[in-house]
């Protein structure tokens, strides 16, 4: 797996993240490479399971500005996720949980150069957890500038 292209630190900072899984992207015409351009936002993206199929809604993708006609209309339209029959049915299952979300998590292109979605099964932490975070991060930082400044 080459770099991310684009994370959702966002998913980070509001859930509980456990199970993951990578699945594939159904993309059309030049949005190939606006994902490799790094024009990507998750803001606000889910997925969602339609009958037999599992959808990332909200995810958007610029246009690429030298594909002229080739680009799709709506840069954020619904877009399929591949998995298999397998997976899909375990995210299904696990969506019926109350309070269970899957969300993407990160937009890489793997070693075959594949472009590939990260997904997480997440549940919403409180306001107290993200407090316990942000200390639990203040308290590392500080505790590795004090050993960087007594080397």
């Amino acid at each position: 797996m080459s770099g991310p292209i684009a994370t959702n630190k966002k998913a980070y900072h509001n859930f509980f993240l456990t199970d993951k899984w990578e699945c594939g992207i159904e993309l059309k015409g030049a949005e190939v490479k606006s994902v490799r351009g790094g024009d990507v936002n998750f803001s606000d993206s889910y997925v969602g399971v339609d009958g037999n199929e599992v959808w990332l809604y909200k995810l958007h993708i610029a246009p690429y500005a030298q594909a002229s006609y080739m680009n799709p209309s709506d840069p954020d339209r619904p877009r399929k996720l591949l998995l298999n029959k397998k997976e899909i049915k375990r995210i299904t299952g696990l969506l019926t949980q109350a309070g269970a979300t899957v969300i993407p998590t990160k937009i890489y292109i793997n070693a075959r150069g594949l472009v590939k979605v990260e997904v997480a099964l997440g549940k919403g932490k409180k306001l107290y957890d993200k407090r316990d975070d942000i200390k639990r991060r203040d308290s590392s930082r500080e505790m590795a500038r004090a050993l960087r400044r007594t080397r």
